[in-house]
Parts: C-alpha cells; structure tokens; sequence
C-alpha cells in the first residue's frame, strides 16, 4: 500500500456548486485550461451525476467527482457516473468506507480532532476542513503535530486568492474553492481569471517548496 507520507498534495480542487449539464463543458474547459486538475460537482446541483460523467469523459486528464456526498448509495452512483472523488460536508465512516472500497478518494469534512481522528480511522488520508474560517489556520498547526505524518488539509470555505497563501505557507495542502471561482451564470471570463489568479498562487507555493527542498538536500 502507498504510504500516506508519499501521496501527491492533492491541489486546489474546483467546486462547481449549481453546475448544470449545459454548462458543464465551458466549465470544464476552461478550469482544465487554467490549470486545475480536480473538480467537484456538489450532488444538490441540478441533474449532478450527469454533470460528472459529462465532465469525466471530456476532460480525461482531470479528476472528477462528487460533492456534498452524503449517503452510502450516492458514493456508488459517483463511482457509476465516472467520478473519482468523494467529498463531503461531514465525515461518515460509512460513506468514506464506501468510497475506499470502491477505489476512489474521500475527502470527508471534519471540524474538530475527534471528527478528523474518526475520518482517518475510516480510511480517509485526506480532510476536508470546513468550515475552513471555524478550524482556522492556527487549529490546522495544532492538528498537523497530532494526527498521522502525511495527513492532507484542505481548507473549505472562503479560501480565495489572498488568504489561500496563507493555508499553504501553513501546511494545507491544497483547498476546496467554491464560490469564489464558480458560480451559476459566472462569465466565463470571470470564472477563467479567478482560476488563473487561485492557480498562480498554487503554482508559486509549489515552486518555493521545491526551492526549500532542494537547499536543504545540498
């Protein structure tokens, strides 16, 4: 089994709340030429698993899945609609069993240490912390020195292109964006700089983390 301490960080993960089946390729096309590589469709979105498999089979080379998952039989009709993920707003063992199971990624929304140690006892090697503004960055520290070493944080809720530096410098490793990326109606335009500007700030952690350890291997 791979080692949780040798996982990918997962990255910014576009979440696509109110995404229609119309609106699904522009979307999609144009996160994926932004540089985003993970997208959730929230289930109380209309028609949702249409979405997902819409978006999986245009866009190969993108991870999508399903948000807002809630119930055991939603994560099997994810999996049936060629999603590759499964968030949620809480952390149901059952649904994280389920989706491990079924050979895709949970990301189960946690909000206190007992709810996180609960996730990761399921299976989950990566939480959701939502709200993100209720954990904060000073309880995501306290929580990286307690659960297991590699241990993925993805901050949710009002992360943006000024504070999503922040998460990272902290050890986040990635983050959920929602409405401050997408929303219906969104311009295309609109939804394409608000991508790039979330993507530069990711880009730029990512390089300065290479920097650092690349000087502390010399």
């Amino acid at each position: 089994m791979t080692r949780t301490d040798q996982l990918p960080p997962t990255g910014l993960i576009a979440i696509l709340r109110g995404l229609t089946p119309a609106e699904a390729p522009a979307v999609g096309d144009t996160l994926r030429e932004a540089g985003f590589r993970r997208l959730e469709v929230t289930l109380n979105s209309p028609d949702p698993f249409t979405s997902i498999e819409l978006l999986a089979q245009r866009l190969p080379d993108v991870v999508v899945g399903g948000g807002t998952v809630v119930t055991v039989p939603d994560v099997d009709r994810v999996r049936d609609a060629g999603g590759r993920i499964v968030v949620a707003p809480n952390a149901d063992p059952a649904v994280i069993a389920r989706s491990v199971e079924l050979g895709l990624e949970p990301y189960p929304g946690v909000a206190t240490p007992t709810e996180a140690f609960a996730a990761l006892g399921a299976g989950a090697r990566a939480l959701k912390l939502f709200p993100a503004p209720s954990v904060g960055i000073a309880g995501m520290k306290a929580w990286s020195a307690v659960v297991p070493a590699g241990t993925q944080f993805l901050p949710v809720g009002g992360i943006d292109a000024g504070n999503l530096g922040d998460w990272l410098a902290a050890g986040a490793r990635g983050a959920g964006i929602g409405s401050t990326l997408y929303s219906p109606g969104r311009s295309t335009g609109e939804l394409e700089q608000a991508a790039r500007d979330l993507m530069t700030v990711w880009n730029n952690h990512q390089e300065s983390s290479q920097e650092k350890h690349e000087e502390n291997n010399q």
